[in-house]
């Protein structure tokens, strides 16, 4: 009588000959690899597809008029990185934008000193000023409902998305302030050389977006607070056992955005040379699609600046060419929301590909995996 064969046990990572292990590895790293370049890949083929399907899509005035989309779109996404690195989400940047435009042009029409009998009108610099203060009037109050109240950052920011949209048609009345040129006699020109000047040939709104990264940048790698910030993101609960002040830190990236969504609100109006209560709608989805498709992690704790401004020209480009082939207004907000869930959904796999690199080059190196 013959003993019985004990089966095959089935194959698996963890009993794989060391060589398929491997080559698993490196396949895995492969697929990160290209998640790491989604935005870049993403970028080049919006480049191609769209310069074969138009002629003027690559010429040169299309391309300052898209450097500068480009540009209003990084500002306001900058400040949405710092918020998603802390695991936040800021949905109320759009509405801060339009909001601020609105302040604007009610400053620059002239503000009305009822105790004094008197109408002021604030220089062009004082109208920027306050304008990003309200930004950041707008980010703070942000930052107290979560840290103070523990509203979900989601709640939050959509209840001032409403907040701000309507203090913006309270405001104007529901019009548009048609004419942001000023009056030399009154001293309050050139607001519009704030959207359309281009000191050494280059747009001012390229300008500030430079500026804003390279201070961004400065920020998240040569401060403290950057370092709390990729602290209290990652794990908020070591962060706090480590001394960060995280719900200081929580609140200031709230206001950080909120200034820079109203400093992207006056470079709208300065362009247009108007100021809409309505400007700067879905802004918070060109934002939020950016800096996710720029490789910052919903959870927290992830994300570059460099990716942010690729991902901001992603988003431009992509609306740009859209424009480009003439599809309707209310069809490229439908491509928006499906890239935001595409982009959503990318994030995710890269995780899912990571953690099973990891798993797999554990073994791979005779380790037990995490």
């Amino acid at each position: 009588m013959t003993p019985r064969e004990t089966p095959p046990a089935p194959a698996s990572p963890g009993n794989s000959p060391p060589g398929r292990v491997s080559a698993e590895a490196r396949r895995l790293s492969v697929v990160n690899g290209l998640f790491e370049l989604r935005a870049i890949i993403a970028l080049a083929a919006i480049v191609v597809v769209f310069g074969l399907l138009s002629d003027a899509f690559l010429s040169v005035p299309n391309l300052v008029m898209m450097s500068k989309h480009v540009a209003i779109n990084a500002v306001i996404a900058l400040g949405v990185l710092l918020v998603v690195i802390r695991g936040g989400i800021d949905l109320s940047v759009g509405s801060i934008a339009g909001l601020s435009g609105v302040v604007a042009g009610e400053l620059l029409e002239g503000l009305e000193l009822r105790f004094a009998d008197a109408v002021a009108y604030p220089p062009v610099w004082g109208v920027i000023v306050l304008c990003v203060a309200v930004g950041m009037l707008a980010g703070l109050v942000n930052g107290v409902v979560i840290t103070r109240f523990k509203v979900p950052p989601f709640i939050a920011t959509f209840g001032m998305l409403y907040v701000a949209r309507g203090a913006a048609l309270l405001i104007s009345g529901g019009s548009t302030y048609p004419n942001l040129d000023g009056s030399p006699e009154l001293g309050n020109t050139g607001f519009g050389g704030l959207g359309n000047g281009r000191p050494l040939g280059v747009p001012v709104a390229i300008w500030i977006a430079v500026v804003l990264a390279a201070a961004v940048a400065l920020l998240l790698t040569r401060t403290p607070f950057g370092r709390w910030l990729y602290a209290a993101g990652g794990n908020e609960r070591a962060a706090e056992l480590s001394g960060v002040p995280i719900d200081r830190v929580r609140t200031a990236v709230y206001v950080i955005s909120g200034a820079c969504a109203a400093l992207a609100g006056v470079v709208i109006a300065s362009e247009l040379t108007s100021a809409t209560p309505l400007a700067g709608e879905t802004y918070e989805l060109n934002a939020i699609t950016a800096v996710i498709l720029g490789g910052a992690a919903l959870g927290g704790g992830r994300g570059t600046v460099w990716g942010t401004l690729v991902g901001a020209c992603v988003v431009a480009l992509l609306a740009e060419g859209l424009m480009l082939m003439d599809v309707p207004a209310f069809w490229q907000i439908v491509v928006k929301g499906a890239v935001l869930v595409l982009v959503v959904m990318l994030d995710q796999g890269r995780r899912r590909f990571q953690r099973r690199e990891a798993a797999v080059s554990a073994m791979a190196a005779g380790r037990r995996p995490a």
